[in-house]
């Protein structure tokens, strides 16, 4: 099978969001050939380059999204003239569409409006080479400002200023810079059997083409719903910018929802932002992200024979007499490991830990991670100083953290080389996040055998189970008293982390995430009809290899329910007469 895989700022770029995901998932599946459709977000990622790829990735091909080179093209009376039509349908279809926070869904006027002037562009720019500088022009300012101020529109667009209106068709241009490659011919994405976009909005901008000129299905994956990212964006814009905008990109993505064959949410969390965004819960397919389990064996196999160990001591100093000297207990150890920023709230964890030092004079607390940019910084600062504050007999000064019980450190430094080494020291992995999406660091712990107390944030409930304990964010006194639980309870630390990592393996691993994709891609190209004859080894066709009846359009092309009786639907006639 050959699979055009369409990214945005991921893979195949260094460092690229989700590209060790598409990474593991290419290699994984070294049976089937990979065409990658790259979009980049910046000179500095392309000037990164790439990683290294696998021999079953045949092509790549990339165009930036921050950037649009002229390409000349000049549009002739009739040309300009379909622009406008269609340009116009597209702006009058967001001036008119649901208010932000409800998307459109598919089906309704508006979303067939969308879709309609959508593909006309498309067509335009396969025909005539481009829409770079009509989407530029002062023609698509005056198209946009006509929809604003038309009967009809809401009220957020007949408000819009020429400011706004200038930032609106700016937004659109990029958003749009798609229609104007050359990827959608028969040796591009028309010679892919099925399109799967590692991500929702720009990225399944392709997608969408290639099904509208060559039928080629399209799977769409959203481990984070782009949509919902769109609505919190642009907060100090104006309100016709965040609702002209929020417009496009729910009509991007009700005509995505309504296109793609099957939608693939990581999560339970995603899949109701899907629901809540349009997407048919027929179509949704969760498959949850994979992680390379490999580096965090030896941790975790070496657990559960440190924690019998741990508590046959304990079960020993309880039972020796009083006039026995009494062994020190090893001090327990809580660690932290993520980004540092304001969206972890390590100032309750510490808060926390206060609590859990006064009941276990002996624990100390590791915070491993590096501050996520300028905002990271002040909060780690703040958050050292915090520690200070909270046990000042212990500290050298208001900034020190030598002999302090919580130290902040990064990975690479002594003791923490590497995840695996931070989770090897640890006696509870904690999580105090008050935002939280797919928590990765969480999956790593259970990997390693940790038993873990976590927010009820995001997908944790879902990735946890029964395999750890769970707090309310923003609660320090319960976070502290389910840390307490766990340090004066080994057997029951040695019982969770053995089944955390007994779900992790069989949930998280890339095995199953492979696995999963394996079959879906299979289920997706079952279900569609055969697109170009079938050869044989000499290239000659293969006579029959394809139905005719494929070829005929039709309701018989689309997926059908399972057939049902006739007798289990109509209405039985009655077995007797009635009295008179």
């Amino acid at each position: 099978m050959r699979i055009g895989l369409l990214t945005e700022g991921g893979y195949p770029y260094v460092g690229g969001e989700g590209g060790v995901w598409c990474d593991r998932l290419v290699r994984g599946l070294d049976g089937h050939e990979f065409d990658v459709y790259a979009f980049s977000v910046g000179q500095g990622q392309e000037d990164a380059g790439w990683v290294e790829l696998p021999p079953q990735v045949r092509r790549v091909r990339t165009a930036p999204l921050w950037a649009a080179e002229e390409d000349g093209v000049v549009h002739g009376r009739r040309a300009r003239r379909r622009f406008t039509e269609h340009y116009g349908e597209l702006t009058a279809a967001l001036c008119t569409s649901a208010e932000p926070g409800a998307a459109e869904k598919p089906g309704t006027a508006e979303a067939d409006r969308f879709a309609n002037a959508l593909h006309g562009l498309a067509e335009l720019a396969r025909d005539e080479g481009g829409l770079v500088a009509a989407l530029r022009s002062e023609q698509a300012v005056r198209a946009l400002e006509r929809a604003c101020r038309a009967p009809g529109a809401r009220r957020a667009a007949r408000e819009a200023r020429v400011s706004d209106l200038l930032t609106v068709a700016d937004h659109l241009e990029r958003a749009l810079r798609p229609l104007s490659l050359d990827w959608y011919e028969e040796d591009g994405l028309g010679a892919v059997d099925l399109c799967h976009a590692a991500s929702g909005g720009i990225a399944a901008l392709p997608g969408l083409l290639a099904r509208h000129f060559f039928g080629v299905p399209l799977l769409v994956t959203e481990y984070g719903v782009r949509l919902r990212t769109h609505y919190l964006t642009r907060p100090d814009a104006s309100p016709a910018v965040r609702s002209l905008l929020a417009a496009f990109h729910g009509l991007l993505t009700a005509e995505t929802y309504r296109a793609a064959s099957y939608l693939v949410p990581g999560n339970a969390h995603a899949r109701r932002w899907q629901e809540r965004c349009g997407a048919d819960r027929t179509k949704l397919r969760t498959i949850h992200p994979g992680l390379d389990a490999t580096p965090f064996a030896r941790v975790g196999e070496d657990r559960r024979e440190e924690e019998r160990e741990k508590s046959e001591k304990q079960e020993k100093r309880e039972t020796r007499g009083k006039g026995e000297t009494r062994e020190h207990a090893e001090p327990h150890t809580l660690v932290w490991l993520g980004r540092v920023e304001p969206a972890r709230d390590l100032v309750s964890l510490l808060h926390a830990f206060a609590e859990v030092r006064a009941a276990e004079p002996g624990t100390r607390l590791r915070i491993v991670g590096r501050p996520s940019g300028p905002e990271g910084e002040a909060y780690l600062g703040h958050c050292r100083a915090l520690a200070a504050q909270l046990f000042p007999d212990e500290a050298d000064g208001p900034h020190a953290v030598g002999r302090n019980p919580v130290s902040f450190e990064e990975l690479g430094g002594p003791g923490a080389e590497t995840t695996a080494d931070v989770h090897a020291g640890a006696t509870v992995t904690v999580l105090s996040s008050v935002v939280e999406g797919f928590p990765v660091g969480l999956i790593e712990a259970m990997f390693c055998g940790r038993a873990t107390v976590s927010t009820d944030v995001g997908a944790v409930v879902e990735v946890i189970g029964g395999t750890g304990l769970v707090v309310p964010p923003r609660n320090p006194q319960a976070l502290a008293e389910a840390c307490v639980s766990l340090l004066r309870d080994p057997e029951r630390r040695a019982r969770l982390g053995a089944a955390a990592r007994a779900r992790a393996l069989e949930l998280f691993s890339v095995e199953q995430n492979v696995a999963a994709f394996r079959g879906l891609y299979l289920e997706t190209v079952a279900r569609t009809p055969v697109r170009r004859p079938a050869l044989d080894g000499a290239g000659d066709p293969q006579p029959f290899a394809a139905p005719a009846e494929a070829h005929v359009p039709g309701h018989w092309t689309e997926p059908t329910p399972r057939a049902v009786p006739t007798w289990a639907v109509e209405t039985p006639e009655p077995v007797t007469e009635t009295v008179r």
